[in-house]
């Protein structure tokens, strides 16, 4: 980092910390306590500033006023997240730890599980609708449920039916600009003593954001989805409960919408508006998403609990895009990926009231990945034939030493097999003359991977009072390797965690604060680069990193105003340790293998990447702003017979990003963005209206790139709209 880039960070760094130390100071008196924060981190209920790790925690009107729809929207509200597209796939990170690779078959480093199902990375931009909260957990998990991390998970709880209740739910309906149109609603009651259900759905559609001046027929980047929910709850006696869920999505959003990233081979063609796309060939997008799932409690009479929850996922997205995005050529992908999935998790959980608390449990879970990519004009397939399992075993005990005083070490053993069928592989030529049925076989995809790890965790809690808590520890996270070809794989990476802060609540519970520092050791990072063997974009363990900051977040309910903060500060470094292809200098893609001693370079059949191989230099972490901080205010005033207006804006900073390992300034870097949106809402007990604006300054940023083509995606323009929530 140079003196003048060093200089920038240390004053805006300031400037942020600046802002949330000082508005509690000087904000109205007369305070109001906040809201408790109940969440399950920790596989038991507990208050948000009560659970010894750096995390976040939104309810669903929380993410509602912070304009938090979809998966990547977060990234606005948990500082130290960052969800960037690239494609098939998002990469989603935090603190610089998780996905750096677009290829299916890695495993993200940032486990996100809804209503507690680990979810596979494609079909992971659908929105969110009926949610109940939401939990981003900062540094590696494993000890206490689900699949392990290196990077920390996201937890998605959506609504449960109450048993209890008469009739309830709501009806939702919105309007915007570019024609969207939106429907939500849920309805739940309590059927009897002993069992309740509740259906929720969405609808939205929404006309393309992009104008197509090319030829082809696209309507790339618009948006129709759908989505419905179905929960039943039987609870038979007051000790059994027994809760099952169904869920279906489908959404049509006419394709991928990219332009060539500047310098690299088709960049070119690219138009000067970022909402001109050139298209020469259809382009579709279709992404269909199946769950279920099936929950058993048991609690017996001394209050240790018993948990088991299984379920399924069947997720597969098609699509067709224009390869190169421009008019200089006519590449078309034609593109399928699917994945089904299966888990089993059981849990034991001691009593919530004894000196000595612990959870111990079992995880499995098995993944099939179908992959089949068609290149054109010349036939190039790419047939992928993928089965994953993950299983292990894990606990977390806590022991209370005295009234303050509490000390926790947990363990997890993790197991990983991978296997790749012998029919997958790269084929060329196929429906040509001369060539084979189904086309000739360059290269083979196919072998065995396993491997095994160890993990744990100890920490060291204390309580000031009721009102504060320091903490302490010390973790490990383990993220799988696997299959490239049948010569070739990659090797698990691993993290060691160390994170130090405090959670605080001041002013009678008008005010909770929090703070953290963090140094992580991350070894064998996983990342995408390309095998001269078959010309195709491989996973390799590249290099090793540092990873160093501090994230804070404030809170405060000052009279009628409500101020909400976080800041994360991350300092990266990380130093490949192979020389690596420059992928965007490339004249093209699907150039073949590296040719043989003297031979020419002749694609697809064998392309010399000599003049490519490049040695660098090192920089920050792929996918890790230095500076990510967002704020909002709102400020309710009551109206007559019960009705209160509340204005509201909401600003999120993240800073500049790199994408690639080559860190060249022209290709490889996301440009740093400030997104400002607000919303002015009217409501009472029964009726809520809402008018909204969404980056009201138009800024236009990248929000990713997809690595084989070299293609940028960018983020929504200014959006508004209004809305209108019915309660019964």
């Amino acid at each position: 980092m140079n003196t003048k880039n060093l200089y920038q960070t240390y004053k805006k760094l300031i400037i942020a910390t600046a802002i949330t130390v000082a508005y509690p100071v000087h904000a109205q008196n007369s305070p109001s306590a906040l809201e408790e924060v109940i969440v399950t981190a920790e596989r038991r209920a507990a208050d948000v500033q009560d659970i010894p790790i750096s995390m976040t925690a939104l309810t669903g009107d929380q993410m509602e006023k912070k304009s938090v729809q979809r998966l990547d929207d977060l990234q606005f509200a948990a500082p130290g997240l960052t969800i960037t597209d690239a494609g098939l796939t998002q990469s989603v990170n935090i603190r610089g730890i998780g996905l750096a690779s677009g290829d299916p078959d890695v495993t993200n480093g940032v486990g996100t599980y809804m209503d507690g199902l680990f979810q596979p990375p494609i079909v992971s931009t659908n929105s969110f609708y009926d949610i109940q909260s939401v939990q981003v957990l900062r540094g590696p998990q494993g000890t206490f449920a689900g699949a392990n991390s290196t990077g920390g998970a996201i937890q998605i709880a959506s609504q449960k039916p109450e048993l209890g209740e008469a009739i309830n739910g709501y009806a939702k309906v919105g309007i915007g600009n570019y024609s969207r149109q939106e429907l939500e609603g849920a309805v739940g009651a309590s059927l009897g003593d002993s069992f309740a259900y509740r259906a929720a759905f969405f609808d939205a559609q929404r006309d393309s954001f992009y104008d197509n001046i090319g030829p082809a027929n696209s309507d790339a980047g618009s948006l129709d989805e759908t989505a419905g929910r179905l929960s039943l709850l039987w609870a038979p006696t007051e000790s059994l409960e027994l809760l099952a869920k169904y869920e279906k999505a489908e959404k049509d959003s006419g394709g991928f919408a990219y332009r060539p990233i500047p310098t690299t081979a088709f960049a070119a063609g690219r138009s000067n508006n970022i909402r001109d796309l050139t298209y020469n060939t259809p382009t579709a997008n279709d992404e269909e998403a199946e769950t279920g799932l099936f929950q058993a409690s048991y609690t017996f009479a001394n209050n240790l609990a018993i948990k088991w929850l299984t379920g399924y996922q069947e997720k597969s997205v098609s699509n067709i895009y224009d390869s190169d995005g421009t008019l200089l050529a006519e590449d078309t992908r034609e593109q399928f990926v699917g994945e089904d999935q299966v888990s089993h998790e059981l849990n034991i959980i001691s009593p919530d009231d004894a000196d000595i608390r612990w959870v111990v449990g079992g995880y499995y879970q098995r993944n099939v990945v179908d992959v089949d990519i068609v290149n054109g004009p010349f036939p190039v397939e790419i047939y992928i034939d993928n089965e994953k399992t993950i299983s292990g075993i894990f606990g977390q005990i806590s022991v209370d030493v005295n009234e303050q005083l509490t000390v926790e070490y947990g363990m997890r053993q993790a197991w990983f097999e991978a296997s790749v069928d012998d029919g997958s592989g790269v084929f060329v030529g196929n429906g040509l003359p001369g060539f084979p049925a189904g086309g000739a076989q360059v290269a083979v995809i196919a072998g065995d991977y396993e491997d095994d790890d160890l993990v744990g965790k100890l920490a060291v809690n204390y309580s000031l009072n009721n009102d504060h808590l320091l903490y302490a520890f010390v973790a490990k996270g383990y993220k799988p390797g696997g299959i490239n070809s049948a010569t070739s794989s990659f090797e698990s990476e691993n993290v060691w965690s160390y994170e130090a802060g405090w959670k605080g609540t001041m002013m009678d519970g008008a005010v909770r604060a929090s703070a953290a520092v963090f140094y992580n050791d991350y070894q064998d990072f996983q990342n995408s680069a390309i095998d001269l063997t078959t010309g195709r974009s491989d996973v390799y363990n590249i290099a090793d990193a540092t990873i160093q900051g501090v994230e804070m977040s404030l809170e405060a309910q000052l009279a009628g105003i409500h101020i909400d903060m976080g800041l994360a500060y991350v300092d990266s470094e990380l130093n490949p340790t192979q020389p690596l292809v420059n992928s965007r200098a490339l004249p093209g893609n699907n150039l073949g293998p590296q040719c043989a001693a003297g031979t020419a370079s002749n694609p697809p059949v064998c392309f010399d990447y000599a003049p490519y191989l490049l040695s660098s230099s090192g920089g920050p972490n792929l996918y890790a702003p230095e500076l990510s901080f967002n704020m909002g205010v709102e400020y309710t005033v009551a109206l007559n017979n019960g009705w209160t207006i509340t204005p509201r804006l909401n600003y999120a900073w993240l800073d500049e990003q790199w994408t690639n390992l080559i860190y060249d300034e022209q290709t490889d870097l996301l440009e740093s963005r400030g997104l400002l949106s607000a919303m002015l809402t009217v409501e009472n007990d029964d009726w809520k209206i809402h008018a909204y604006g969404r980056n009201l300054t138009d800024e236009d940023y990248v929000t990713g790139q997809e690595g084989t083509f070299n293609q940028e995606f960018y983020g929504a323009p200014t959006e508004y709209g209004l809305g209108a929530t019915f309660n019964f």
